[in-house]
């Protein structure tokens, strides 16, 4: 605004920035932000890297800086990048040499005379960029020089959300994989130069914006277009992108055809479809692809696991201001099938975690040699799948309640997940949910404050839940004059679970699968032509 409407600036008598600062991590495009909004404006850019102006000579950086000075003041209103600024713009105190403080003290000098007085009126701005702001001397950042910071970096606190379970080795993978992307992308654009589109709009939507809304559709047009030699191989089916390109391109690319190459934020979110976690390669933690909206006419039990856990997972700073600062665990019961199983995969799935499901008897069989070294094995995994959601279905096999008749080989899977209980408090991002058809026969240890505290009964659905559970299991099957109500409230169907009721729904597409296939093949052999 200031460069090509300084009159809006000067009418109210202030004095238009002269400087921007754009810092962040190193391939967050910077420069390409720079070239992109130079070409949206059309105005003259001098773009040059701040290295190149130190020099051996004592007296030749400051005079470099001068004529850089002299150069804009001609063209203005002129735009100025300098990459790497704080390669001459670092704190004075730290320098170790008089050249240093001299440099630091020029382009001081440079960026007070960018005034509109002396560029008649034209404005003149400088955009320097860094990946190290606090390197710079205070002096530059000061009220008047480079007053406008803009932070450019991706989204990696929603990324870090969706890696739960990802070890160093998984990261560095990650990177890898959103580089090639980002290089396939380069390819295309040297291809096909009419696909690019205002380099400034798609800049300005994945660098600026919100970049955990974006749409993936978003960077599928490249940021800039670069030229194209003359003899591009044509494209074949039986060649893949990289050998058109190496048959294209046979000589090393430019500087200029490879500012379109840098990673952005969509790119690792397509990287993560590619890239399977150390953990998950074992088979134990994954997140789960049920949803709220595959939960069976459970409203009220959502809200109390929204409580218990969702809520304090996505905000932890709100009840730890209370004192709620423990992971608290969930205890599901009831009757089987009403969908105690599939609460517990929604709510893994609600935030984002790991689920590690175990089946109680299985460490209790006879090949578990030693069920609580198991048990300590599961946690530990959890602790390497921040965040994590361990399920404990049929529970009551595995932690009965103690007393004199009980073996005492047999209470050590049971002091086991006690301690291990314990230690969550200490553990943020690790929740706990049981399940149990008998909780009557847990032992009294597991249900005490600070360990399975949240009760939650699982009932059989009423009778608006048992329409609700039948359009859920039959909203991707196609029906036809079918009143659901009416098959709900049939009394064969009165003590159905969850379960009973996908049973039924699942018979039924079979014997409609089965007549489809019968009258099929009638009509083939000429038996059955009314149906054609």
């Amino acid at each position: 605004m200031p460069l090509v409407h300084p009159e809006v600036i000067l009418h109210t008598g202030a004095e238009p920035p002269r400087g921007v600062l754009l810092h962040g991590p190193p391939g967050c495009g910077r420069t390409m932000l720079a070239n992109a909004i130079a070409r949206k404006l059309g105005l003259p850019f001098i773009a040059i890297s701040a290295p190149s102006i130190v020099s051996g000579m004592s007296g030749e950086s400051e005079k470099m800086l001068r004529q850089l000075l002299e150069e804009a003041w001609e063209k203005a209103p002129c735009l100025i990048f300098m990459h790497e600024i704080d390669v001459i713009t670092q704190k004075r105190d730290n320098a170790q040499r008089g050249m240093g403080r001299r440099i630091v003290a020029q382009m001081l000098t440079c960026t007070d005379d960018l005034i509109l007085e002396k560029t008649g009126g034209k404005p003149v701005m400088i955009i320097g960029a860094t990946n190290q702001p606090d390197s710079l001397d205070p002096a530059l950042r000061r009220a008047g020089r480079f007053d406008r910071e803009t932070y450019l970096d991706l989204d990696f606190k929603k990324l870090a959300k969706t890696i739960a379970g990802f070890v160093g080795a998984d990261l560095s993978a990650l990177v890898g994989e959103a580089y090639m992307i980002a290089t396939t992308r380069l390819y295309e654009i040297l291809e096909s130069p009419s696909a690019a589109t205002d380099p400034f709009e798609v800049t300005t939507t994945a660098q600026l914006g919100d970049s955990a809304n974006m749409d993936m559709d978003q960077v599928d047009t490249p940021p800039l277009s670069v030229p194209v030699p003359l003899h591009v191989a044509p494209k074949s089916g039986s060649w893949s992108s990289i050998q058109r390109f190496i048959k294209a391109y046979p000589d090393r690319l430019t500087e200029k055809q490879l500012e379109p190459l840098y990673i952005m934020f969509p790119d690792f979110l397509t990287a993560l479809t590619k890239i399977q976690a150390c953990s998950k390669r074992q088979g134990f933690a994954t997140v789960p692809g049920v949803t709220w909206a595959d939960v069976w006419a459970l409203e009220s039990l959502k809200v109390e696991i929204q409580m218990a856990i969702v809520l304090r997972f996505k905000n932890p700073e709100v009840f730890a201001s209370v004192g709620l600062n423990a992971p608290s665990g969930v205890l599901l019961w009831g009757p089987p099938g009403c969908g105690k199983t599939q609460l517990a995969k929604a709510t893994a799935n609600e935030i984002g975690a790991n689920f590690i499901g175990i089946h109680s008897p299985e460490l209790l069989n006879k090949y578990v040699v030693e069920p609580e070294g198991a048990l300590r094995q599961v946690f530990s995994q959890a602790r390497a799948s921040i965040p994590c959601v361990i399920f404990f279905d049929e529970l009551d096999a595995l932690v009965p309640r103690r007393d004199d008749s009980f073996p005492e080989s047999s209470s050590r899977p049971v002091n086991t997940l006690l301690t291990e209980l314990d230690g969550l408090n200490d553990c943020k991002g690790i929740y706990v949910i049981a399940a149990t058809k008998r909780p009557h026969v847990i032992d009294p240890a597991m249900i005490r404050p600070g360990r399975l505290d949240t009760l939650l009964f699982v009932d059989l659905p009423n009778a608006e839940g048992r329409v609700e559970i039948l359009k859920t299991i039959t909203r991707r099957t196609p029906l036809s004059n079918i009143d659901l109500r009416a098959i709900a409230d049939d009394n064969r169907c009165t003590n159905f679970s969850g379960t009973d009721r996908r049973a039924l729904v699942e018979r039924a597409r079979t014997l409609a699968l089965g007549q489809c296939f019968t009258e099929d093949d009638e009509v083939k052999e000429g038996k059955n032509t009314s149906n054609l």
